[in-house]
């Protein structure tokens, strides 16, 4: 089952749990009262019932928010794992652009001629750098030297969007066995007046 799937349903549970829970504890605070009011022992066996529900009840909660914690767990593991995937091919991208950036730069310092496009890098990449670079193209031309035509270094890469870490975590197989948590049935308890 997906995480995103499976939490729905885990916390379903925990809502149910702490109704049951609160519910339980008024009719068992209820069943106490009438009891130190009447003496009546059916007043102190109902609470005493009330109890043992009352803690059939927290351990199904405790059961259940595990189960809730070990998703959460997960989710964000499978989702910072993803982000630090996504920031490092971000890092080696831009460590690439940054060579060609720099060749670039060469290859105009040199008096070479390269495609528009990859001017247009350099320029986007740092404007200073690229009036450098064609002032010493410039001088090169004057040279009278072989200049030398290049091909661009930009050519083969496409535009990629990143996907999503919190989809990628939500859409995940929870590595693990889910249980099936019952909620324990409340008591049939009529307090009478």
């Amino acid at each position: 089952m997906k995480i995103a799937e499976a939490q729905p349903i885990y916390y379903a549970n925990r809502k149910k749990l702490v109704e049951q829970t609160r519910n339980l504890y008024a009719q068992k605070k209820d069943a106490e009262q009438k009891y130190r009011l009447t003496g009546d022992t059916k007043f102190s066996e109902e609470a005493a019932t009330l109890e043992l529900s009352l803690q059939e009840t927290n351990e199904a909660f405790e059961k259940n928010q595990k189960v809730v914690d070990s998703l959460m767990e997960q989710w964000c593991a499978v989702s910072n794992m993803e982000s630090a995937k996504q920031a490092g091919e971000a890092m080696e991208k831009s460590a690439a652009d940054m060579g060609k950036v720099i060749m670039v730069f060469r290859r105009l310092a040199n008096g070479d001629i390269v495609p528009q496009t990859d001017e247009k890098k350099l320029m986007e990449y740092d404007f200073k750098m690229y009036q450098v670079a064609k002032n010493m193209q410039m001088m090169a031309k004057q040279a009278e030297k072989e200049r030398e035509k290049h091909k661009s270094l930009w050519e083969d890469e496409e535009e990629t969007t990143p996907e999503d870490p919190t989809e990628i975590a939500d859409n995940t197989e929870y590595s693990g066995t889910l249980p099936d948590i019952e909620i324990p049935d409340l008591p049939d308890t009529e307090i009478s007046e």
